[in-house]
């Protein structure tokens, strides 16, 4: 077996536990976050728990680029695997591929893809705006001159610069904070222009279709 089978073999098989490696690393930053009176005890097990999803992200990571036959190609067309190991906000979109990559290796997917494409991409907000949210609301909730005060506050923050609305009620003033921020607008323009792209494509077609009937 070469090299290349054996790095396809390795992430068939890891593509179910990084699934549950992506939402336990989730949940457990969602907790150190949103229960802030946890005990020295369950605050030194979820500090753990998140060490140690991060720590199978990059064991794997270092498995595959080990098996493969060509490793800077690897790295060039595996940008996405790297980022999501130096930037843990990034995970949900590791998810997103690694839940695509299950569905494509169905014999008849199950979706249309202009339809997959906009389930992903929804998501992929849904999620990406969830840890956002969670960021800064963990940078912001103790900053002199915040704005962000609550969970909730983060939320409607995050919703409003996924969806390049932007109102301007709550901002983040810390610098990790506006860092998140600055991010999340790229994606969000990003997210947005998938979604309206597919939808476009769906409707050509769906008008193509009805005028060759």
């Amino acid at each position: 077996m070469d090299r290349e089978q054996r790095r396809r073999d390795w992430e068939r098989a890891s593509e179910p536990y990084l699934l549950a490696a992506s939402l336990l690393f989730l949940a457990s930053y969602a907790v150190q976050v949103l229960v802030p009176g946890l005990s020295p005890g369950w605050h030194a097990f979820w500090s753990l728990v998140s060490f140690v999803t991060w720590g199978l992200f990059v064991a794997e990571y270092l498995a595959r680029l080990v098996f493969s036959d060509d490793r800077k190609r690897f790295v060039r067309t595996r940008w996405l695997d790297l980022l999501v190991i130096v930037l843990p906000l990034l995970r949900p979109l590791r998810l997103i591929e690694t839940h695509d990559r299950m569905q494509r290796r169905r014999a008849h997917p199950r979706l249309a893809l202009e339809a997959r494409v906009m389930a992903y991409t929804g998501l992929a907000a849904l999620l990406l705006g969830f840890a956002a949210s969670l960021a800064v609301y963990h940078d912001e909730r103790y900053a002199p001159g915040s704005t962000v005060r609550t969970f909730g506050d983060a939320v409607w923050w995050a919703c409003s610069t996924l969806t390049t609305t932007g109102y301007g009620d709550v901002t983040p003033i810390t610098p990790r904070g506006r860092v998140t921020g600055a991010v999340l607008m790229v994606l969000g323009v990003a997210l947005v222009g998938a979604v309206v792209g597919s939808f476009s494509s769906w409707l050509l077609r769906r008008f193509r279709q009805e005028g060759e009937t």
